[in-house]
């Protein structure tokens, strides 16, 4: 195959569906789509296509907190005009938009990195396993202690946002887990599973919806990976946003009383997979030649 090879309508479907299902659980979107890419169709679809199907997940997001978003966005704009309305919801939003900066401005800078030299399955595999652990140190050593209300974020600090903020540049790693990185971040900084995972999501909103909105036009015709229709595009865009918001609303229940050691369990176990059929030439490390 080569890099003008078209993506298959059974590819689209399920490639979505998997995006939908992972892009929330701390188990690694980008690295289920390579995995699961190159088992069942042997090609990699490529990182244009994962962020742009990304855009029906993040449209999960703004729907699910969309009461959530339009008070801090009021706020914000509110706060600007009239320096006595500043409150804690326009501070978030300031919060919010310094923890982005940094995975903009990393991102930008290694783009070419992040779309061809990452997507490697070996590496992949590798960090599954091992930020598994990171999981379960987030476990074991965070004290979820911080004074944050996990419904209105009220009394989260600039000092946790920065740390989360950094931690989600992680995520441009196939493996990691965007979710995972800043949800580990925040309980090492003392956040509940709940208060991290909350905020998790609305620190990756601007950030996810600029990376698929910059890849649209590489989808169509990409330099590596396959390319889609418009139509196959919204039709994995709307796949993505119904399992998508499904996943969240599971997600933010579990995480109130069950332990990430779930899915650093189930990571590892993935990643000793995939090293086998590696190591067995059953699939091949990056994209088809």
């Amino acid at each position: 195959m080569n890099a003008a090879d078209s993506m298959s309508w059974i590819q689209i479907l399920v490639l979505s569906a998997i995006q939908g299902l992972t892009e929330f659980l701390p188990v690694s979107s980008s690295g289920h789509l390579s995995i699961f890419s190159k088992i069942f169709f042997g090609e990699d679809a490529g990182a244009s296509f994962t962020a742009v199907v990304q855009l029906g997940t993040e449209l999960a997001v703004l729907v699910f907190f969309f009461k959530d978003i339009v008070r801090i966005v009021t706020a914000w704009f509110r706060g600007l005009a009239n320096a006595d309305r500043r409150g804690e919801e326009y501070r978030l939003g300031w919060l919010i938009i310094f923890g982005t900066i940094p995975i903009g401005i990393i991102g930008y800078l290694l783009k070419d990195v992040i779309r061809d030299g990452f997507r490697n399955l070996w590496i992949t595999a590798i960090v599954l396993i091992a930020f598994s652990f990171v999981f379960l140190a987030a476990e074991r050593w965070g004290k979820q202690n911080a004074p944050v209300d996990p419904k209105t974020m009220s009394g989260m600090t600039l000092k946790t946002t920065l740390v989360m903020a950094f931690s989600q540049c992680l995520a441009l790693i196939p493996g990691v887990s965007r979710s995972g990185a800043t949800m580990s971040a925040g309980m090492f900084m003392g956040l509940s599973r709940e208060a991290a995972a909350r905020y998790s999501f609305l620190l990756a909103i601007p950030a996810v919806l600029a990376s698929g909105l910059f890849s649209l036009p590489d989808a169509f015709a990409p330099s590596s990976g396959q390319s889609a229709s418009a139509l196959q595009l919204i039709i994995g865009i709307v796949v993505a946003f119904v399992i998508g918001y499904a996943s969240i609303a599971w997600l933010l229940k579990f995480v109130q009383n069950h332990s990430m050691a779930w899915f650093a369990g189930y990571r590892i176990i993935l990643g000793i997979v995939v090293i086998a059929l590696l190591s067995a030439s059953v699939i091949t490390p990056t994209l088809a030649a």
